[in-house]
């Protein structure tokens, strides 16, 4: 199933996505008199018995009861996580490779999962805009990556036992601020200016997704490839990322995991290539969909 969130005549809602149209699930239960939460995020706390409920009434519902895609507007199919977005850094062989290239380093591989967060604020839309304010940032970079969300809590989760643990994948880019990395000598700071997590445009469940070894990341910038690679050359694969953040740490339903991005960002170009107003940046992950974000002069805060 491909779960949304979107804003319609009604206010904020959230559905299943079929065919270019949308079951709103609250309403589609309120028929049936079947209490679901205003919120995705509370929807998926509710565990294997509300997606079964979810699943019937897809089935079920005939066409009245759906409303084109076009009609509302797609918010991040998780508009306000509860905790920040934890990430993992350096996750693709060859985007270290690149890395140390533009420090003028020798590469060396990690030896665990880099992780850092992004603030709730982050999270945008799936066609959103980013406003570029240069007196915060003037090295704004763009980042591709599978997003995991947890369906069922959990901590000391063994690596055999973690895709249980997974409701399903989405499309997150990392925007960065490369100058504030620098500048504090963390991560944080440089990853967590608001919206600077594009989302979506769905949440695709993790059956029907498939294989997540095998999907294929692409990001353009104004119609130009920048990105191209599979999931199958992370260094730290889902189940051992699930595996080490949840040592000693409970994951909890709704708690977003960005796994990392490839090689071909801007600050590893020869010169660099950042990112400036009327900038439409476009990432895609296949059996997901594409989230395009235009970036827009944000120095009249």
């Amino acid at each position: 199933m491909r779960f949304v969130s979107f804003e319609g005549d009604e206010g904020q809602s959230y559905g299943l996505l079929s065919d270019d149209r949308i079951l709103d699930l609250p309403r589609a239960a309120g028929k049936g008199k079947v209490a679901f939460p205003q919120y995705l995020i509370d929807f998926i706390a509710q565990g294997n018995d509300a997606i079964k409920v979810a699943r019937d009434l897809l089935a079920g519902a005939d066409e009245g009861e759906f409303s084109p895609l076009g009609t509302v507007r797609l918010l991040a199919p998780i508009p306000h996580p509860k905790k920040n977005i934890f990430c993992v850094g350096r996750n693709y062989k060859e985007h270290v490779a690149e890395g140390y290239r533009a420090r003028g380093r020798d590469m060396q591989l990690p030896e665990y999962p880099q992780f850092f967060t992004k603030a709730p604020t982050c999270v945008l839309e799936p066609e959103g805009e980013f406003p570029l304010d240069p007196r915060v940032t003037q090295a704004l970079d763009y980042e591709v990556e599978l997003a995991i969300v947890i369906g069922e809590a959990g901590r000391d989760i063994a690596r055999e036992d973690a895709m249980a643990h997974v409701f399903g994948v989405t499309i997150l880019n990392d925007i960065t601020a490369r100058d504030l990395q620098r500048r504090h000598d963390q991560w944080f700071k440089g990853k967590s200016l608001d919206r600077s997590a594009p989302m979506g445009p769905c949440l695709v469940t993790r059956d029907e997704i498939g294989d997540l070894d095998r999907l294929e990341l692409v990001t353009w910038v104004n119609g130009e490839e920048r990105q191209r690679a599979q999931t199958s050359q992370l260094i730290f694969d889902i189940p051992e990322i699930i595996a080490q953040l949840s040592a000693g740490m409970t994951l909890e339903p709704g708690d977003i995991i960005a796994t990392g991005t490839p090689s071909g960002v801007g600050y590893a170009m020869d010169p660099p290539r950042f990112l400036v107003p009327g900038d439409i940046v476009a990432c895609a992950i296949e059996g997901i969909g594409t989230v395009t974000t235009r970036i827009v002069d944000g120095g009249s805060r």
